[in-house]
């Protein structure tokens, strides 16, 4: 799908790899964009930046993004590629002491804004995408949805959960004209990463947020299902279905590092 002439939302716009792909698109000419975020001031700059529309949401609620949508489509026409950039890295430790100890509301919030706020796009947006024959969901989520993450079990599963609707999403729909790609990238330059702690997230080089939108871009023109910015994500990921039991061996060792240095 090419961007130019395109009507686009994005969550998570106000910052990061949300604001990098505002920018992207503005440069693509893309038509309209909507840049969502519950931070209100923030998608108003990025917003005034691009020539773009501001729209507080929070992703988490159901009814902020059915509201999205609707007015979204009604201000500018038939929303063409939804992008499902919002995410909180929730539940990481410092003391690796229990995988499964951390508090019932933060996996409740990083559940619905991890998870839900794709199936919500989804429930909402599918039967409009579905009627006109086409339409494009970008699902930002991180290399930690096909691998794992030290550090955060929460962070782990609930990119894994997003990966698995993403999949159902796109075999789903695909006769319907509808597609769907994953955008999951390693270590990114953004407030986000900045405050995590030290973790391997990182170890294969911190990208740059403006370079994770162009990947993205020429992902969703080629139509790729899996947008993978680090391109060894690709063997890690080999190496797993290759060999689980080696690879978990392998994450344990590299925990160690981390637990020794910590």
């Amino acid at each position: 799908m090419k961007i130019r002439d395109k009507h686009i939302v994005v969550t998570g716009g106000a910052s990061g790899i949300g604001r990098a792909l505002c920018q992207a698109f503005a440069h693509e000419g893309a038509r309209s964009i909507v840049v969502a975020d519950i931070d209100e001031a923030g998608a108003r700059a990025v917003a005034a930046e691009i020539g773009g529309h501001a729209s507080r949401c929070d992703v988490g609620l159901e009814e902020n993004i059915h509201d999205l949508v609707v007015a979204s489509e009604a201000r500018s026409g038939p929303i063409d590629l939804f992008c499902s950039n919002a995410g909180i890295a929730a539940g990481f430790q410092s003391d690796f002491g229990n995988a499964a100890a951390v508090a019932n509301d933060v996996w409740h919030r990083a559940w619905s804004v991890n998870v839900m706020a794709h199936v919500y796009a989804a429930r909402h947006l599918l039967p409009r995408m579905r009627t006109r024959g086409s339409g494009y969901f970008l699902k930002t989520i991180s290399a930690a949805g096909l691998l794992s993450q030290i550090g955060s079990a929460v962070y782990a599963t609930t990119k894994h959960a997003a990966v698995g609707f993403a999949e159902n999403l796109a075999l789903s729909h695909f006769d319907d004209g509808i597609r769907v790609s994953i955008l999951c990238p390693q270590g990114v330059d953004t407030p986000q990463l900045r405050g995590l702690p030290r973790g391997p997230q990182s170890s294969d080089g911190v990208m740059s947020a403006f370079d994770v939108a162009a990947e993205a871009v020429r992902g969703i023109e080629a139509e790729r299902f899996m947008i993978l910015p680090h391109a060894e994500v690709h063997g890690y990921l080999k190496n797993k279905t290759d060999d689980i039991d080696r690879w978990i061996r392998g994450m344990a060792r590299l925990q160690r590092q981390f637990r020794a240095t910590d």
